[in-house]
């Protein structure tokens, strides 16, 4: 893992909320910014940042997310995503998250992220798959 991910380290993006981040279980009139599709968006952006930090055989898996999604976004929004690295333990890296629309803050997160060799996890997945088939 490379050192320059440290607490500090920032990245801000921006996305417009199109049908695909919408979710419209309460009517097709009430569609708004999904809470699935908000945290594969933090996922992502936390992966990304990591990722241009990391070696060829390195990538990184997510470990929790504590989110609060605290107002609705509409359609068409576009929202305003700013993911903070706040904690480094060895392999362990903690993300502070705050995702804004263009009226409010829209949720705020922790998400914890860990580093690791594709390498030994392919043969981690292979091992449990063979488990599985009673190999």
């Amino acid at each position: 893992m490379n050192d320059t991910i440290q607490p500090g380290l920032e990245t801000t993006q921006q996305f417009d909320v199109d049908d695909a981040r919408v979710t419209r279980h309460m009517g097709d009139d009430l569609g708004v910014y999904g809470t699935p599709f908000l945290l594969r968006d933090i996922e992502r952006v936390c992966h990304n940042l990591l990722q241009e930090h990391l070696d060829e055989n390195q990538s990184t898996v997510g470990t929790y997310v504590n989110l609060k999604h605290l107002a609705p976004t509409l359609e068409g929004a576009r929202v305003t995503l700013t993911a903070k690295v706040s904690a480094v333990d060895r392999r362990a890296v903690t993300f502070e998250v705050i995702v804004r629309d263009e009226v409010e803050e829209l949720a705020r997160a922790e998400h914890g992220r860990f580093v690791v060799e594709k390498s030994k996890l392919k043969q981690r997945l292979q091992d449990k798959a063979e488990k599985m088939r009673g190999e």
